[in-house]
């Protein structure tokens, strides 16, 4: 798979939207990547977990809860390896959890994110993931905004690993 052979995809999942958009972190943007419509999308998701196996080479896969579970699901039955879901607080019943899965102490863990514009979210899930024994140095997403998160993982010594550049998306715009 190439590059735009996914991003020809999250186009036709009208995953790419311009406007004007609110983002989580506070800013705003003249386009929206809608993760929702490409992480519900079976073609998608099929490239997606196609393009993070060619970039795995850890032996255990995390998740951030809630929007990259899927992705995490799909690349796990496609690499065959087991992951774990890191949640952003740890829940107020059963088991409360922070990370739900197995994971051992020392285990290298990669994460897979969506999309990555503050990489505030992967961050937390790394520091979490650390705190369990984890060590993480990677994160991969699919679509980096280029916001700032590279320099904000390099800050905490993670490593960001895009499937697609803003740049890269936005081109034929």
């Amino acid at each position: 798979m190439t590059n735009q052979e996914l991003i020809a995809a999250l186009r036709d999942a009208d995953a790419v939207q311009y406007g004007e958009f609110e983002l989580s972190h506070g800013g705003t943007s003249d386009y929206y990547v809608d993760k929702y419509l490409f992480e519900t999308d079976p073609h998608c998701l099929e490239l997606i977990a196609e393009a993070f196996a060619a970039k795995i080479d850890e032996p255990k896969l995390a998740g951030v809860a809630l929007g990259a579970v899927p992705l995490v699901a799909v690349t796990a039955t496609e690499t065959d390896r087991p992951y774990v879901i890191a949640r952003k607080k740890a829940k107020e019943y059963g088991t409360a959890n922070r990370i739900e899965g197995r994971l051992d102490e020392g285990e290298e863990v990669v994460v897979l994110e969506d999309i990555a514009t503050t990489g505030n979210s992967a961050i937390d899930a790394a520091e979490a993931l650390r705190e369990a024994g984890a060590t993480v140095n990677r994160i991969l997403v699919v679509v980096d905004r280029e916001e700032g998160a590279t320099e904000r993982l390099a800050e905490h010594d993670l490593e960001l690993d895009a499937l697609v550049t803003a740049s890269e998306l936005l081109a034929d715009r």
